[in-house]
């Protein structure tokens, strides 16, 4: 049974920086993605990392997000520099591509003044 977990989300200042973590079980071996969904707003990419490490981020993004993996722990891990109120989401972790079944609860970024 595959189970994401995302974690590392909160009320942050806008220009801070946050790591989130999504650790997987039931799953390895797989290129995985960060998404996110803002409020009334459809769920977006915003990185992806292969199994070996390569990485692509979201055109928009570029320059402040940078997604990680540690394949021993089975965590992948989306560093988020320079907050704007713009990235306030719930943010997400699923394979490429994304699996219905696979979604988790997420993780809540809010980004405040």
């Amino acid at each position: 049974q595959v189970q994401l977990v995302e974690s590392g989300g909160g009320l942050v200042q806008a220009g801070d920086s946050l790591t989130l973590s999504c650790a997987a079980s039931g799953i390895n071996r797989r290129a995985m993605a960060w998404y996110r969904q803002a409020p009334g707003k459809q769920r977006e990419f915003v990185a992806r990392i292969s199994i070996t490490g390569v990485t692509s981020v979201a055109n928009d993004l570029r320059g402040r997000f940078t997604i990680a993996r540690d394949n021993a722990e089975n965590v992948v891990r989306l560093n988020i520099a320079r907050l704007k109120f713009e990235d306030t989401a719930a943010y997400y972790c699923n394979t490429v591509p994304p699996q219905t079944n696979y979604w988790g609860q997420g993780t809540q970024v809010t980004v405040t003044s």
